[in-house]
């Protein structure tokens, strides 16, 4: 940027000298550039959310009841899942960028360049619509830092200035989705890691970019009646936490902590396969995702949708309703969903937070039926955290369960905390495991 100090090392501008930076006009400017391009970004995002969700609803509605069906086939998402997996391939081997990050190594921040934004968007889109079970956040983010760097291509900004200004797109991209502007915030400081004075220079761009993007999408959505998906829970009933439930959180965390790590570990095998074959892998994952919908449909006597896709409209309906599963719909689709999320992970494209949370959900549900003193919210507190943090997001997990439950986070705030920690350090220890076994084979 214009005016910036002398740097302290490569990229870096001393401690000292934050404050003058903060003050300078081309910070100043910057954040300005922030908040203008949070507008366009926003409606372009809207657009492509837009047409995610209503391509969902035909694909998985609208079809199926034109072809005859009074209810979903429990074949449906094999042969959808086996198109994704066509179409992702061609992207991921056709397209610049490879159609965007592999989700089993986690959710990634990295700059996009502008070239990839289509073949990154083309493989989220065919991923998420066709029944994949990843989330749309690692599209979103791409997306948004391409097109903020498009639109800012012909300046003279830093390198620095270039990945603040990209860093501000992926906020307004995602400023929505997630149900809450500040999420985006907290997950892009937690997976950059910066120090203090990095922290102070990104936070307010994104700050500024994600706050826009949010009203831009209020306003779009009041306007035009269409909706985007977010990630959202509505209105739960505040209840109490008893000791029951701060004795269970940790072993509760630490079941939810290794089924995710193991899902996780099914993803980063996927993908190691996936590098040298990527079209026989991608497919053959599909329909291997696709056959276990299948098997919960049939099993449970639920629809296949609920085990593909990313879960965001399944979350609400168990939250709310968790009657309507018994405890052993709740096994099936555990281990189902738990199946697919992790081949899902290695070769599709996406994020790995929103099938976290439901699966996390889904855990958190299970123990409230099986284990006593565990009231349902509680549950839900404990198994969300701790599948999110599993993600590598632990900061963010707590701030995302506390906005999902609304008002009835409040009591559960301490068993938060703790399952996220809980989840954390199991997941440090079995990757440490994992290191320690390759080096000795």
């Amino acid at each position: 940027m214009d005016g910036e100090p002398p740097p302290d090392g490569p990229g870096r501008v001393p401690e000292a000298d934050t404050g003058v930076l903060l003050h300078s006009q081309g910070y100043l400017a910057l954040l300005l550039a922030a908040a203008l391009l949070g507008i366009p970004l926003s409606i372009v995002v809207f657009g492509f959310l837009t047409a995610v969700h209503e391509l969902e609803h035909l694909v998985w509605h609208t079809l199926p009841a034109s072809l005859g069906f009074e209810e979903l086939p429990a074949w449906w998402p094999v042969m959808t899942l086996g198109v994704a997996g066509v179409l992702v391939a061609l992207a991921v081997t056709r397209l610049p960028g490879r159609g965007g990050h592999v989700p089993a190594t986690g959710l990634t921040v990295d700059v996009t360049p502008p070239n990839q934004v289509l073949g990154t968007a083309l493989a989220g889109t065919a991923s998420l619509v066709l029944g994949a079970v990843v989330g749309p956040e690692a599209p979103l983010v791409a997306v948004g830092s391409g097109l903020a760097l498009l639109a800012v291509r012909r300046t003279k900004l830093s390198d620095d200035a270039h990945a603040m200004i990209a860093a501000a797109g992926s906020a307004a991209a995602t400023s929505a989705v997630f149900g809450n502007p500040l999420v985006p915030v907290v997950l892009f400081l937690e997976v950059f890691g910066l120090t203090r004075r990095d922290t102070m220079l990104l936070v307010l761009p994104c700050l500024v970019s994600s706050g826009v993007g949010a009203l831009v999408f209020t306003g779009l959505g009041d306007w035009t009646g269409l909706e985007i998906g977010a990630l959202t829970i509505p209105d739960l009933e505040p209840a109490g936490l008893g000791m029951a439930g701060v004795v269970w959180t940790l072993p509760v965390a630490a079941v939810v902590a290794v089924a995710t790590w193991a899902v996780f570990a099914l993803g980063r095998r996927t993908a190691r396969l996936a590098a040298s074959r990527t079209m026989v892998v991608t497919v053959a994952a599909g329909l291997l995702a696709g056959g276990c919908a299948a098997v919960y449909a049939v099993v449970t006597g639920h629809s296949p949708e609920e085990a593909a896709l990313s879960g965001q409209v399944t979350l609400p309906e168990l939250a709310t309703h968790p009657e309507q599963w018994s405890a052993g719909a709740l096994v099936m689709l555990l281990i189902c969903k738990g199946i697919a999320y992790g081949v899902c992970l290695g070769t599709f494209r996406g994020g790995p937070v929103f099938p976290a949370v439901l699966l996390g959900a889904a855990f958190g549900i299970l123990a409230s039926m099986w284990l006593p003193g565990i009231g349902t919210v509680s549950g839900l507190a404990v198994g969300i955290a701790a599948g999110v943090a599993v993600t590598r997001l632990p900061i963010t997990s707590v701030v995302l369960v506390v906005l999902l439950l609304g008002d009835a986070a409040a009591s559960q705030m301490p068993i938060v905390i703790l399952a996220a920690v809980t989840a954390l350090v199991i997941d440090e220890l079995l990757m440490a495991r994992t290191r320690d076994l390759t080096r000795g084979a």
